[in-house]
C-alpha cells in the first residue's frame, strides 16, 4: 500500500531535528544564539536552521503533503523547541492585528450573508454576468479602486463569499476567480498611502529618518500604471495558466440528486411583473423551469418573455443547490401548503429557517400518502419544497406526489427540526443543506450600516483595522444579525491558524539575520553597475524576501539596504524606497506571500504550484514595469 501522505513531512521533520541536534552539540550551549559566529557566511546556527526549515516547509506545500495550517503550526513549534525563537515570539502571530482583523471580517461577512446583503451585492456585482471573463472584469473594476482606500483583508473577506456563490450558481470552479480577487486587492493597495499597511510602515520609517514621508497619492504615480499592467495580465494571460480546481463541496455535489420543486409567488415577491428572462429563471445552472401553473392553467414550455404574476406556481426540476438559492428570494414559498408559516413566520422573512433533506422510512406514516394530504405543518412544522425519487423523473405537482419509502424530501424547517427528528423513526436520515438558512432581510439595513461604519473607520484611520473588525463583528452578534453559534462557525479556523503560524517563520528569518544577509548579498553584486541595476536588484531581492516573510517584514528589512545603497552610490534614496515599497506588496508567487492568498487558498481548492504558475510571470512583469517607471518619475 502507498505510504501515508504525511509520512514525508515526518521524515523531513526528523532530518531537520537530527541536523539541529548535531548543530547544537557542535556549537555548545551558545549554539542556538541567532546570528552567532562560527557558521559559513557569518550566519549562526539559528539562521541556518531557519533556512533549512523554510525549505522543508516550501517543499511540503509544493508537494501537497500536508495542509498549510498543519505545516506552519509544526514549523512554529520546531522553532520554539530548538530555541531559535522564544515561545512568546513563535506564537505571537495569534495576537497579530492582521490575524485578528481577518477573524473579525469572517464574522462580518457571515452576518452580511445571513441578512441577505451579500445576495444584493452579488446580484449587483455579478448577477447579470454570464462568463468567468466578464466576472473577472467586473472584479477588477471594483476591487482595485476599493483596495486603494480600504485595507485588502476586509475587501477579500467580504467579496469572497459573493464570488463563491456566483461560481456555484454558474457551475464555474471558484479557482478561476478567487486568486484574481486576492491579486487585484494587492494591486489596488499600492495606489495610495493607506491602501496597505506596508505603505504606512515605509512612511513611518522615512519619518523616523527625518525625511519627508510618502504623500497620499505619491506611490500611485508608479502604483497605478503597475496595477493596470497587472490587471491586463490577470484578465488575458492568467486564465490560460490556471487549471480548474474543485473544492470539497464541488467534489461532493458532482453526483447531485434531481428534485421536483414547486414554489408559489407571493404578492410581495420582487419577481412579480418581471419576465422569466428578467427574473433570471431562464438559464438556471442545474435547474429547469418546467411550467407555470396560473389559476389552474399550465403554461409550458415556458417562453423567456412570459411575465410572472402574483399567485403563480413555478414548477422546477433539477439540482438542490440552485433550489436553495431560489428559496432565499423573499416571497417565493413552498406551493404544496399555500397557507404554510413556520412558528408564526411572515411567509416572506423567515429568520433562522433553513432547508433539510429527509429520507422517508418504511415505518413512516407518510408512506402511501400524498404530500398535500400528509399534514407536514401539523406533524413536523415543516413544508415540502421538493421531492427526489431515485431512478425516477417525477412530473406533475409536488402536492399530488404519493410518497414511498426511500423518497428524499427537501423540507423548509425551523431551527430545531434537525435536532428533534434526526433519530426519529419516520426518517432514515435527516441532514441540513449547507448555506440554506433563510436570510434575515429585516436586519439587512442594520448589517449594512455596521459594515459602512467599519469601512469608514478603517479608511479614515481613526480606528485600527483589528479593533474596527472585531467591534463590527461584536455588533453584528449584539444586534442579532448573526447568532453566537453561527458567528463561531463562520470563522475559518484553519485559515487563521495558517496565517498566525506562518508569522513565526518571518520572525525567525528577521531575528537570525538570514533574511537581511540574503538581500544584502544580492544588492552588493550589482552596486558597481549603476543605480538602475542596483534598484532592479533591490526590488528583486525584496520581492523574493516577500515570498518568504510577511510584506511588512520584507519592507522593514529592505529599507536600511535601500538607504545604504543610495549612500554608497551617492544618489537620492527616494527611488530605492519607492521600489522596495512596491516590491514588498507585490507578492504573487506563493500562498504565504500575503494573508489574502491564504484566505482564498482552501475555498479555491488551490495547490502551491498554482500560485507559482500564475504569480511568477506577474512578479517578473511588475519587476520590469517598476524598474522602468520608478527612475523616470523619481530621479536619482
Amino acid at each position: 500500500m502507498p505510504p501515508p501522505r504525511w509520512l514525508p513531512l515526518i521524515v523531513l521533520t526528523g532530518v531537520v531535528l537530527l541536523w539541529a541536534g548535531g548543530g547544537v552539540a557542535m556549537a555548545g550551549p551558545e549554539g542556538v544564539a541567532p546570528g552567532g559566529a562560527g557558521d559559513a557566511g557569518g550566519l549562526g546556527f539559528g539562521a541556518w536552521f531557519t533556512l533549512g526549515l523554510t525549505a522543508a516547509v516550501l517543499l511540503t506545500l509544493v508537494r501537497d503533503w500536508a495542509s498549510p495550517d498543519v505545516v506552519f503550526l509544526g514549523a512554529a513549534v520546531l522553532l520554539a523547541l530548538v530555541g531559535v525563537l522564544e515561545p512568546a515570539e513563535a506564537f505571537a502571530g495569534f495576537a497579530n492585528p492582521g490575524v485578528l482583523t481577518v477573524a473579525g471580517m469572517f464574522v462580518v461577512a457571515a452576518a452580511l450573508r445571513e441578512t441577505g446583503v451579500l445576495d444584493v451585492v452579488g446580484d449587483r456585482l455579478l448577477g447579470r454576468v454570464g462568463t468567468a471573463r466578464g466576472a473577472r472584469a467586473r472584479l477588477a473594476g471594483l476591487v482595485i479602486p476599493s483596495s486603494a482606500v480600504v485595507n485588502n483583508t476586509p475587501i477579500v473577506a467580504m467579496l469572497m463569499p459573493v464570488v463563491v456563490d456566483w461560481c456555484r450558481r454558474m457551475r464555474v470552479s471558484p479557482s478561476t476567480l478567487l486568486m484574481h480577487l486576492s491579486f487585484l486587492s494587492i494591486l489596488g493597495g499600492c495606489c495610495t498611502l493607506i491602501g496597505t499597511s506596508t505603505n504606512l510602515v515605509v512612511h513611518g520609517l522615512l519619518l523616523k529618518q527625518g525625511a519627508s514621508g510618502l504623500g497620499f497619492l505619491e506611490l500611485g504615480y508608479a502604483g497605478i500604471p503597475c496595477a493596470l499592467v497587472g490587471a491586463a495580465y490577470l484578465l488575458w494571460v492568467a486564465p490560460r495558466l490556471m487549471p480548474e480546481r474543485k473544492d470539497v463541496r464541488q467534489q461532493l455535489s458532482e453526483s447531485r440528486r434531481e428534485y421536483l420543486s414547486e414554489l408559489r409567488v407571493a404578492p410581495e415577491c420582487k419577481l412579480v411583473g418581471k419576465t422569466v428572462e428578467e427574473a433570471g429563471l431562464r438559464h438556471l445552472p442545474g435547474l429547469f423551469l418546467i411550467e407555470i401553473d396560473r389559476d389552474g392553467e399550465a403554461i409550458g414550455p415556458v417562453e423567456p418573455d412570459v411575465e410572472i404574476h402574483a399567485g403563480d406556481r413555478l414548477v422546477f426540476t433539477g439540482d438542490v443547490s440552485t433550489i436553495t438559492e431560489l428559496e432565499k428570494i423573499p416571497g417565493l414559498m413552498p406551493a404544496a401548503q399555500p397557507d404554510y408559516e413556520i412558528s408564526g413566520g411572515s411567509g416572506v422573512d423567515r429568520p433562522g429557517h433553513r432547508l433539510c433533506e429527509a429520507v422517508v422510512s418504511s415505518a413512516s406514516p407518510l408512506v402511501n400518502t400524498s404530500v398535500r394530504e400528509a399534514g407536514f405543518r401539523g406533524m413536523y412544522d415543516a413544508a415540502v419544497v421538493a421531492v427526489h425519487r431515485n431512478g425516477d423523473r417525477l412530473t406533475g405537482k409536488v402536492g399530488d406526489i404519493v410518497l414511498r419509502p426511500g423518497d428524499t424530501l427537501l423540507l423548509q424547517v425551523g431551527p430545531d427540526f434537525s435536532r428533534g427528528f434526526r433519530d426519529h423513526r419516520d426518517f432514515y436520515l435527516v441532514s441540513e443543506v449547507e448555506g440554506s438558512t433563510t436570510p434575515r432581510h429585516r436586519l439587512a439595513g442594520i448589517a449594512a450600516a455596521i459594515t459602512g461604519l467599519l469601512v469608514l473607520a478603517i479608511a479614515s484611520g481613526l480606528v485600527e483595522p483589528a479593533v474596527a473588525a472585531l467591534l463590527a463583528g461584536g455588533l453584528m452578534v449584539a444586534s442579532r444579525c448573526l447568532n453566537r453559534n453561527d458567528a463561531l462557525r463562520s470563522v475559518e479556523w484553519p485559515v487563521l491558524l495558517a496565517i498566525a503560524s506562518s508569522l513565526a517563520l518571518a520572525e525567525a528569518m528577521s531575528k537570525t539575520g538570514a533574511a537581511a544577509a540574503g538581500a544584502e548579498l544580492l544588492v552588493s553584486l550589482t552596486r558597481s553597475l549603476g543605480p538602475v541595476a542596483t534598484l532592479a536588484a533591490l526590488y528583486f531581492g525584496t520581492m523574493i524576501l516577500n515570498e518568504l516573510v510577511t510584506n511588512n517584514a520584507a519592507a522593514a528589512l529592505a529599507f536600511p539596504l535601500a538607504l545604504e545603497s543610495a549612500r554608497v552610490l551617492g544618489v537620492e534614496p527616494r527611488p530605492f524606497v519607492i521600489a522596495i515599497t512596491l516590491a514588498a506588496s507585490f507578492a504573487f508567487a506563493s500562498p504565504i506571500g500575503y494573508q489574502t492568498h491564504m484566505m482564498v487558498y482552501g475555498p479555491g481548492g488551490y495547490r502551491y504550484g498554482d500560485f507559482v504558475r500564475v504569480g511568477v510571470p506577474l512578479n517578473l512583469l511588475l519587476w520590469v514595469s517598476a524598474t522602468i517607471l520608478v527612475p523616470l518619475i523619481w530621479s536619482f
